[in-house]
C-alpha cells in the first residue's frame, strides 16, 4: 500500500525512538516491534530501517553497541540516548498537535462557530 509507505517514511525516526524507549534492541527486533505494535499495519523493511538507524546514531539520538552472545554472531544493539529521549518527547508533542489538527479538519470542526 503506497499510502502506508508514505506515512511510515515521514515518521520512522519517531517510531524507532518510541520502540527503543522501552529498552535496547537490534534492528530486526525494532522492525518486528513496530509491526507488532501497529497490529501488522506498518511494516518497516531493512531498506527503510537501517538508513534511519544510521541517521539517528549520527545525530547522537541513539547509540549502537556491539553485543557478543556466546554461540551467536555479534550484532549491533541500539539504545536511546538522553538527547534521543528529549527529541522523542518533542516529536510526540508535535505529532499530537498535528493529529488534533487533522482530526479537526476531517471532523469538520469550525473553531469560529458559536456554541448553541
Amino acid at each position: 500500500m503506497e499510502e502506508e509507505r508514505e506515512l511510515l517514511r515521514g515518521n520512522t525516526h519517531t517510531l524507532v525512538m518510541a520502540v527503543l524507549r522501552d529498552g535496547p534492541m537490534h534492528g530486526y527486533a525494532i522492525a518486528r516491534e513496530i509491526n507488532r505494535r501497529s497490529r501488522e499495519a506498518l511494516r518497516c523493511k531493512q531498506g527503510t530501517l537501517y538508513p534511519v538507524l544510521y541517521a539517528l546514531e549520527e545525530e547522537a539520538l541513539i547509540q549502537g553497541v556491539w553485543e557478543h552472545t556466546e554461540g551467536e554472531r555479534p550484532r549491533k544493539v541500539y539504545v536511546l540516548t538522553e538527547a534521543g529521549l528529549g527529541e522523542l518527547a518533542r516529536r510526540i508533542r508535535l505529532w499530537k498537535q498535528f493529529n488534533a489538527a487533522v482530526e479537526g479538519v476531517i471532523a469538520g470542526d469550525n473553531p469560529d462557530a458559536q456554541p448553541a
